[in-house]
């Protein structure tokens, strides 16, 4: 099995060209399965079965892992297995009937950071909406601003060389943000004026008109990933 998996997080870095984050994630999630299945016996993709799957759920859950970060390692197992298929390793997928629990959605202010991993593993990586919205949640995420301030940076608030940004105001206040979220705003300026700058704007996060994005039109772009991710109002 260790073999599958290094062949899987190859494939999520080399054809998939998924984050760092996302890729660690996956392994993370994939040892984890790993070890539990060596306790019982199973070192096989082949003899991994439907109800050992169904029981490592249920570890997770006795083990007091949350909701959210039970629903990202039934999404890591899926997004496994369906690779294994597809690749003829396995003749069935044991994980096709895997269920994420319900995730109670908040707001991506008040998300712990297993729900807002979870959240940040939906956008596709390989198109400009994917990394655009990646780019956001990054953002969010790593400097706690409100949506309303996200969706009103300018393209001079951000300093990527230092890595923060100026939010203005009654109280403007420059905030730091980590290397996450300065690789997910340069993919996303990398590929901004094509996709989305039709103009010239000089707002940060754009929608596909290249106007502003609103904050209705991002609440509806984080209910359809919450939706995605198992996460219920």
């Amino acid at each position: 099995m260790e073999r599958n998996i290094y062949e899987f997080i190859t494939y999520l870095r080399d054809v998939k060209e998924s984050s760092p984050n996302t890729i660690q994630a996956y392994q993370n999630d994939l040892k984890k399965l790993q070890l539990y299945l060596e306790k019982q016996d199973i070192t096989s993709v082949t003899k991994i079965s439907e109800t050992s799957l169904n029981s490592y759920v249920l570890n997770l859950e006795k083990e007091g892992f949350s909701p959210a970060s039970v629903s990202r390692n039934i999404s890591s197992i899926k997004a496994f297995f369906l690779y294994l298929l597809k690749k003829g390793k396995i003749s069935k997928d044991p994980s096709e009937r895997l269920k994420p629990p319900k995730v109670r959605r908040k707001t991506p202010e008040t998300m712990d950071i297993d729900e807002m991993n979870l959240l940040l593993n939906q956008p596709d990586p390989k198109t400009p909406k994917g990394i655009r919205d990646r780019a956001m949640l990054e953002l969010l995420y790593a400097t706690g601003i409100k949506v309303t301030e996200l969706i009103s940076l300018k393209l001079s608030d951000i300093n990527l060389k230092m890595k923060y940004i100026t939010c203005e105001g009654k109280n403007e206040r420059s905030i730091p943000f980590g290397r996450p979220a300065k690789e997910a705003l340069e993919e996303y300026l990398a590929i901004r004026q094509k996709a989305f700058n039709k103009q010239s704007s000089n707002i940060l996060f754009l929608n596909t008109s290249g106007e502003q994005l609103s904050r209705q039109g991002f609440w509806k772009i984080i209910k359809g990933y919450a939706e995605a991710a198992g996460m219920e109002g």
